[in-house]
């Protein structure tokens, strides 16, 4: 038990969700940030009618209120991408998209700060186990953007920890006994995993890395499964699979940018309307992509994909969701099932399961070795993933962390080691 506040913070930026911990004496680790809540979304709403950003909850309730503005979600996504070196135009003037990160980010400081009644100085930072995959230059300049953003906004000593490496210290906070752990962390963006030996006795020692065992990780998340379950089970509705008259599918870029947080504004741009326009007539079939147009005309991108989100939530508890779409055409809905999603899934849980299958022999450690599974992050409690983990580690026991904090809290429990 500390017996003074920390001098640092640990900010987990998520995809979805973002939260900033700290360990102070008799206080909750994570601070709260909105509506007495531990998260803010990683979201922010320019609003064009009061010329300034809106952040978090609050920004998803300007938008679906109406109001004229540009929304932007899973920003951590532009980490790594080519995105992050170009920019964009919001309230009528060019932006960085990595100005944009540096509002949302110094958005979380100044919420914290404020909350804390003192200012941070220090930060360990979390990020995913690989930012890209199979590219450790792209991936190195990911961390080194995020770095510089954070120094930007007056951190002055800035540090990393791998996301599931710090979900194994908020849950090693809690255990009794020695156990070899295997971290699950399926957040928004990314799925990463740790093998690390947790215990009381180590708990507060400051070098742990003999400890990690192996850590790895695969550039599939949350967002990823929106995409497929907008892909399967609602674009055909929009046209997704319509045959056109030369007897090839419709070109798919609008509904793969419709499918995809971070690409939805790229569809209300006039050229790729008018392009859809002009393929209008070479279609078959136009009602799919007249509901389509229909669609991108009402600016209903942001709003189809949150509710895609809802019903991939609601679907790992119930076994069907009805998206209602009468705004688009007088009865049109979309049923989709738990069956349709996990058949879309698939492919993507194949590469999670190998990518554990790869850390286990990275570590030399047979798979019923494995004392405990740890599930953390917002995707982690899906059904069919559930399953696939554990049809590999029949002897491993699964523990539910905080789906949205603990990642948070063990990087608070990491600024406090390191800094004081």
């Amino acid at each position: 038990m500390i017996q003074t506040p920390a001098r640092a913070c640990g900010i987990d930026f998520g995809t979805s969700n973002s939260t900033v911990g700290w360990l102070r004496p008799g206080g909750e680790t994570l601070i709260t940030l909105e509506d007495d809540k531990p998260t803010l979304p990683s979201v922010v709403f320019f609003n064009t009618e009061e010329r300034r950003p809106a952040y978090g909850r609050l920004a998803l309730h300007e938008y679906l209120e109406g109001y004229e503005g540009r929304l932007m979600r899973s920003l951590k996504s532009l980490l790594g991408s080519k995105l992050l070196k170009s920019e964009t135009t919001v309230l009528g003037s060019a932006l960085p998209f990595k100005q944009i990160l540096g509002l949302f980010l110094g958005e979380l400081k100044q919420r914290s700060e404020a909350q804390a009644g003192r200012a941070f100085d220090q930060v360990v930072l979390g990020r995913p186990v690989f930012f890209v995959d199979d590219d450790p230059l792209a991936d190195q300049e990911a961390q080194d953007t995020l770095s510089a953003v954070a120094h930007t906004l007056g951190f002055k000593d800035v540090s990393f920890q791998f996301e599931p490496i710090a979900a194994a210290f908020d849950y090693e906070s809690n255990i009794t006994r020695e156990e070899l752990v295997l971290i699950v962390d399926i957040g928004g963006g990314t799925s990463d995993f740790s093998l690390v030996r947790l215990s009381p006795q180590r708990r507060a020692d400051p070098d742990r890395e003999s400890d990690i065992l192996a850590t790895g990780g695969v550039h599939i998340g949350g967002t990823d499964f929106d995409k497929q379950l907008s892909l399967n089970g609602v674009m055909p509705l929009f046209g997704y699979g319509s045959r056109m008259k030369s007897d090839a599918l419709m070109p798919t870029s609008t509904h793969l940018n419709l499918a995809t947080w971070h690409t939805i504004n790229a569809v209300y741009a006039q050229a790729s309307i008018r392009a859809l326009k002009n393929m209008r007539y070479d279609i078959v079939d136009p009602t799919g992509i007249d509901r389509l147009l229909s669609l991108i005309e009402q600016r209903a991108g942001h709003w189809l994909a949150i509710q895609i989100e809802d019903s991939k939530i609601a679907l790992t508890e119930s076994t069907s969701r009805r998206i209602d779409f009468g705004r688009i055409e007088r009865d049109l809905v979309a049923d989709l099932t738990r069956t349709l999603f996990e058949e879309a899934i698939d492919p993507l849980l194949n590469r999670v399961n190998l990518s554990i299958q790869k850390l286990l022999r990275d570590a030399g450690v047979s798979a019923d070795g494995i004392d405990t599974v740890f599930f953390t992050g917002g995707s982690s409690g899906i059904p069919a993933l559930r399953k696939a983990v554990a049809e590999q580690l029949p002897n491993a026991r699964a523990v539910e962390g905080n789906t949205f904090g603990s990642i948070g809290s063990g990087l608070a429990i990491e600024a406090w080691k390191r800094y004081g």
